[in-house]
């Protein structure tokens, strides 16, 4: 197992997108952060339709996902997912480009709830709820 050192000039979240494969392989931009917010960019691709032509849902989820990643890690801590919801609200087709905005709604304790709202142009596609979770560091563990 190699242990990727982290590079110093990078925010905690551009260090966390940078190792994000799965999302820069979807071609997910991130085009802006700061603490408690994030915004980033999709465009769909024709593998990312479903049987009747339009965006699959799970790809959606995912694009604001990582909008919700990249605002709720933006503190430093490393931070989840405890849960998320998400409402489709209009479809999406193949070359419509999609942009997640992430904003903090509240944090407690290790807690937070962040709002994620994808849209095309000013179009609303969907709706999305996260639930984070900020881990606890552990001195000295060694990786199972």
């Amino acid at each position: 197992m190699t242990t990727q050192v982290p590079d110093p000039t990078l925010s905690p979240v551009e260090s966390m997108f940078a190792a994000d494969e799965a999302s820069r392989r979807l071609g997910i931009e991130l085009l802006h952060h700061a603490e408690g917010t994030a915004v980033v960019r999709m465009t769909v691709t024709s593998t990312q339709v479903n049987g009747h032509r339009i965006a699959h849902g799970g790809y959606l989820f995912l694009l604001a996902d990582t909008a919700f990643a990249c605002a709720c890690n933006s503190y430093g801590p490393v931070t989840v997912a405890a849960g998320a919801d998400i409402d489709f609200v209009a479809p999406a087709y193949e070359g419509d480009v999609l942009v997640a905005t992430a904003r903090e709604r509240t944090r407690f304790g290790r807690s937070g709830i962040y709002d994620v709202t994808v849209v095309r142009g000013d179009e609303v596609i969907a709706e999305f709820r996260g639930r984070s979770r900020t881990l606890r560091t552990v001195q000295n563990e060694e990786p199972q």
